[in-house]
C-alpha cells in the first residue's frame, strides 16, 4: 500500500462518526440502515423543527429554491441544531415521466454535508411515482381512485372543492378515516365535489420511500470511492463519453463507450473505457439507419 493509498483510507474513515438527519416523515428508516453497514457511522436522527416550513407537496407552503437547495438547507439546519459536523438530509419532486411525459415520476435526492473537510456530495435516484389525484362526486368514484392509488399502503389526502382549497385532511391511512374525510370534503363543497390526492410525503408513500433508499445507495457508493489523485470520497461520474462503433460499419453512434470520472475538490480526471460494450447495434447508427 502507498503512503497515497493509507491517506486516502484515513482521510474517508467516517466509522463511528456521527451524522446529523433531518427528517420528519420517517427517512431515517431507509437511509440509517444503508449508510451505517457500508460506513460504520451513526446516522442521528434531529427532531425539533418542522420541515413543512421549508415547502409543503401538498402546496400550502411552497418550496423555496431548487430540490438541491431545499436539501442543502435540511442538512444545514439539522447540523446546526445537533451541533455536528456531518449532516444528511433528502428531498425529493415530482412530474411526468422524461420519455414520454404520460407516467408519474419520482426524482430523490440525498446530500451529505462534511463540514471538516469541505465536501458535499449527493446521491440520487429516480423513478415511478405513485402520484395522482381525482375529482370525486361520490363515495364509489373515491373508492376506486383509492384502489388505483394503492391505498391504504399508499395515504391520502382530501380537500373540498378543487386542489387549491386551503381546508385539507393529510395522512388518510384507513378506509374508515377516508370514507369520513370523503363526506366532510363533499359537506363543505360549493360544487359538490371533492379532490383526492396521494399523499407523496415520505412515511406516507413506500414507492417514495424505496426511491430514497436507491439515493442513499448511490450516496453511499459515492463516498466509498476515492480520488486516485487526493483520496477525497466522492470520485464518480461526470459525463459519459459517446462514440461507440457500429458493430456493422465501424463508425461513432451516439451510444456512450465510456465516461469522465471526476473528484470534487481537486483538478483529477480519469476517462474509463466500458470492457463490456465494444460495439453498438446498427439500429443505434445514422449511417446505417438514418
Amino acid at each position: 500500500m502507498t503512503s497515497t493509498d493509507r491517506s486516502a483510507r484515513r482521510t474517508v474513515s467516517y466509522a463511528g462518526r456521527r451524522i446529523a438527519l433531518l427528517t420528519q416523515h420517517g427517512k431515517e428508516r431507509v437511509i440509517a440502515p444503508v449508510l451505517e453497514s457500508v460506513l460504520g457511522c451513526r446516522v442521528e436522527r434531529v427532531a425539533g423543527y418542522d420541515t413543512d416550513q421549508l415547502g409543503t407537496f401538498t402546496r400550502e407552503i411552497p418550496r423555496a429554491g431548487t430540490q438541491l437547495e431545499a436539501a442543502r438547507k435540511k442538512a444545514r439546519i439539522g447540523m446546526e441544531l445537533s451541533g455536528l459536523p456531518l449532516g444528511l438530509a433528502s428531498e425529493g419532486s415530482f412530474g411526468p415521466d422524461p420519455f414520454a411525459g404520460m407516467l408519474p415520476w419520482n426524482v430523490e435526492m440525498v446530500v451529505f454535508i462534511d463540514d471538516e473537510r469541505g465536501l458535499e456530495i449527493v446521491g440520487s435516484a429516480q423513478g415511478h411515482a405513485n402520484f395522482a389525484h381525482r375529482l370525486a362526486a361520490s363515495w364509489e368514484e373515491a373508492q376506486d381512485f383509492a384502489r388505483s392509488a394503492e391505498f391504504p399502503e399508499h395515504h391520502l389526502v382530501v380537500r373540498p372543492q378543487g386542489e387549491d382549497d386551503p381546508r385539507i385532511r393529510k395522512g388518510i391511512a384507513s378506509w374508515a378515516a377516508l370514507e369520513a374525510a370523503f363526506f366532510w370534503a363533499r359537506e363543505q363543497s360549493a360544487n359538490g365535489l371533492v379532490f383526492l390526492e396521494t399523499d407523496v410525503r415520505a412515511h406516507a408513500n413506500p414507492t417514495r420511500m424505496a426511491n430514497i433508499r436507491l439515493a442513499a445507495e448511490e450516496l453511499a457508493k459515492k463516498l466509498c470511492s476515492l480520488c486516485p489523485a487526493c483520496g477525497t470520497p466522492g470520485f464518480w461520474v461526470l459525463e459519459r463519453v459517446l462514440g461507440l462503433p457500429c458493430a456493422d460499419c465501424g463508425a461513432p453512434t451516439r451510444e456512450p463507450r465510456g465516461e469522465v470520472l471526476g473528484c470534487v475538490k481537486c483538478v483529477h480526471r480519469e476517462v474509463r473505457h466500458y470492457s463490456d460494450r465494444v460495439t453498438a447495434d446498427p439500429g443505434c447508427c445514422e449511417h446505417c439507419n438514418p
